[in-house]
């Protein structure tokens, strides 16, 4: 299983379907030296981190030109696999933690992924301004409105508003409940059918 599972859900053009193969064998290595995964679930990279990353996509095909940062990406989930997907947006990918940039730094330069840059830094050393927020799991909703409403672009280019989109898993009522007027949460076995989705979920809030 390779880009199988993608292109259930998602049409590639062969050179999407090349860097996506590629991911099995860059992420196998890379973890055997710095540990971006689980090493209990490397095998399940394509369903329970690249598919789990590309949901984003089922939320919100980004716009050509649009800016995303990926707060917390370790060693590049979400960003990576939506650069590929979407090789006209624009991804910076952020980790606090250098050895783990280092990963997502090799893999997008191995990749060459133009749309991909790496930044070694906290979010709240990052002054830049994007049109999205994306992140997975790497914090509750309230740090992340905290700590990224600054980075949010007033312009708008997409066909929702820009905001913060977040992966998440379990119950989510207390993180939700300062924005249950504004937020929207989508069930991800709304849009797979592989039984990992059952209990996941995209926060998608607008942030104005």
């Amino acid at each position: 299983m390779t880009t199988d599972i993608i292109e259930q859900y998602f049409t590639l053009n062969q050179l999407q379907r090349t860097q996506f193969a590629a991911l099995d064998q860059l992420y196998k290595s890379w973890n055997s030296k710095i540990n971006v995964i689980s090493r209990k679930d490397i095998d399940n990279l394509y369903i329970h981190h690249i598919l789990h990353s590309l949901s984003i996509a089922k939320i919100l095909r980004f716009a050509n030109n649009t800016t995303i940062i990926d707060v917390g990406t370790g060693g590049g989930l979400p960003g990576i696999p939506l650069a590929i997907l979407m090789p006209n947006v624009q991804f910076t990918l952020l980790d606090s933690i250098g050895k783990k940039i280092k990963v997502a730094q090799e893999i997008t330069s191995f990749l060459e992924l133009d749309n991909c840059t790496t930044l070694h830094s906290r979010i709240e050393n990052v002054d830049k301004k994007f049109h999205f927020v994306v992140s997975r799991a790497a914090m509750t909703l309230p740090e992340l409105v905290r700590l990224t409403t600054k980075n949010i672009s007033k312009e708008q280019i997409n066909a929702l508003p820009n905001g913060i989109i977040a992966l998440k898993g379990g119950d989510l009522q207390a993180e939700i409940a300062p924005y249950k007027n504004s937020v929207e949460i989508h069930n991800l076995s709304n849009y797979f059918n592989e039984d990992y989705f059952a209990t996941k979920q995209a926060i998608y809030l607008p942030i104005h």
